[in-house]
């Protein structure tokens, strides 16, 4: 038997360290997407099956998604989807009023032709609103704003994206009422891509500003009801 190398080892190492890291953005996608509400506590036996990964993968993209806030880790009772606080929420607006309102302003003519995911995550909230859908208008309003910071074009920038958008979505589902929270800005998403197909990024840029200070109040006043209840 022909005994392992430090050069056989090395790209199994670099394989199990790509599988945990795309089963951590795949279990963050499911955050993003409602599907694992916070305070879920996660089955490691089922999400074996359903990712088609190693136990110990699993554990990885646990720790990875730890790491990142998502997940808390309760000794002898397992793996749970966090619980926020209000607190969160201001610091994950803090970093979306230096992010996004930036990606905006830096945009040129040339992306003009680059704003599809806008668009289809605007017709996607429609039909969403049309059917009274109100949890799919959130996950909506989550793909526009990925795709908006996704204009940079930096892999890192998408990372933190991702990352923000499933924290706000653990704050959206203790909001007994989402229609009155996603309403407003399904409208005031359609302005912005308007805007930015008309080319006015320095504009659209300050009244991304003034949307995101909205949110953030509508949201933190929403949370703050839910909580209480």
């Amino acid at each position: 038997m022909t005994p392992t190398t430090a050069t056989d080892a090395a790209p199994t190492a670099r394989r199990g360290a790509g599988q945990a890291v795309r089963a951590a953005a795949e279990l963050s996608e499911w955050v993003t997407e409602g599907r694992l509400p916070p305070g879920t506590r996660l089955s490691e036996e089922r999400l074996v099956t359903e990712l088609g990964i190693s136990r110990n993968t699993l554990r990885e993209a646990f720790r990875v998604l730890a790491h990142d806030g998502l997940l808390v880790h309760r000794f002898n009772r397992g793996t749970f989807v966090a619980e926020l606080t209000g607190a969160d929420v201001r610091d994950v607006y803090r970093i979306r009023r230096l992010l996004e309102p930036t990606v905006v302003r830096a945009l040129v003519p040339a992306d003009a032709d680059r704003l599809g995911a806008l668009r289809a995550a605007v017709e996607e909230a429609d039909e969403a609103v049309a059917e009274l859908r109100w949890s799919d208008v959130g996950t909506a309003n989550m793909h526009f704003h990925r795709g908006l910071v996704a204009l940079a074009g930096s892999p890192r920038l998408d990372a933190t994206m991702r990352r923000l958008a499933a924290e706000l979505r653990l704050v959206f589902a203790v909001i007994d009422d989402p229609r009155r929270l996603y309403e407003p800005f399904v409208e005031r998403n359609r302005h912005l891509y308007e805007m930015l197909v008309d080319g006015q990024y320095a504009e659209a840029g300050d009244y991304l500003e003034a949307y995101l200070a909205d949110s953030e109040d509508a949201i933190l006043r929403a949370f703050e009801e839910g909580s209480r209840r």
